[in-house]
């Protein structure tokens, strides 16, 4: 199977549509049925039922899509990696995580590792929140810092490095903040204190009253004004400044913390930093 045929199918299965896909590709729509129909023959399976509406995928379809977004990522990623080695002055490892998320851990991490006789640059990405397994997968970072149950680590390998409880961050003058401990329904259901909503990966928002946010330093201080609340892993209350109070979740899932790099690395930069992290 080419990759050129894999950039088909995935293009008509995102569109439902033979027209707009050939349309999103630049290419003439007899030349894209016939390559479909060409690959279903070579599969021996039928990948889309035709519809009036258009594409309908089949469970063989569906398969696909999976499989084949997995293969043009590790394509992608492959091209991304070979030309940073080819840019870069000297040996480099890429690293992305949260923005404002696990500073103190990260901080850690990095000193230990710089102490190490081969250590090479590490280079810190920060980026919003959903955008580091993406990143990971596409050749952008080398290592990603994630957090389960929040990221997916699917095709990674990876270390755990923390686990803790989560917590509520809200204004200490709210009549809430002197509470020992609340459930996840109580906290999403504050007056006033609506929690905020976080970007999908295409820049949209999900519906709801929180305020619209990307950066964490900007939410903390709306939980200052008052406007908002967020709940954050429990390291977070060691970042906090005056005018925020803390209140434990006693219902909401566990975050555990790992460092994720792709099964296939064969960079001695990676292998040295996740050696380090499995150490700390």
């Amino acid at each position: 199977m080419e990759t050129r045929e894999l950039r088909y199918f995935v293009a008509v299965a995102e569109e439902s549509h033979v027209g707009r896909a050939a349309e999103r590709l630049g290419m003439a729509q007899p030349p894209l049925s016939r390559a479909i129909a060409q690959l279903e023959r070579r599969l021996g399976a039928d990948l889309f039922v035709r519809t009036p509406r258009g594409m309908e995928l089949t469970v063989a379809g569906e398969t696909l899509l999976r499989e084949g977004r997995v293969a043009l990522a590790a394509v992608e990623a492959a091209e991304r990696r070979t030309r940073r080695t080819v840019e870069a002055e000297g040996p480099k490892v890429v690293l992305t995580a949260k923005a404002g998320a696990s500073s103190e851990l990260m901080a850690k991490l990095l000193d230990a590792y710089a102490a190490e006789p081969d250590a090479v640059d590490v280079e810190v990405v920060l980026s919003a929140p959903g955008h580091q397994a993406p990143m990971l997968r596409d050749g952008r970072a080398d290592v990603a810092i994630l957090h389960r149950p929040f990221d997916d680590l699917s095709g990674f390998d990876a270390d755990v490095l923390a686990v803790e409880d989560q917590v509520l961050i809200l204004p200490s003058g709210h009549p809430a903040s002197t509470r020992a401990s609340m459930t996840v329904a109580e906290a999403t259901s504050l007056p006033n204190l609506p929690l905020p909503r976080w970007p999908h990966l295409d820049g949209s928002y999900p519906d709801g009253p929180g305020p619209e946010l990307r950066d964490l330093t900007q939410v903390l201080q709306l939980v200052r004004l008052g406007r908002t609340a967020i709940v954050l892993p429990d390291s977070a209350r060691a970042n906090l400044r005056d005018g925020l109070a803390v209140v434990p979740l006693s219902d909401a899932q566990q975050v555990t913390t790992v460092i994720a790099w792709q099964p296939h690395s064969t960079s001695t930069g990676v292998a040295g930093l996740v050696r380090t992290a499995s150490r700390l």
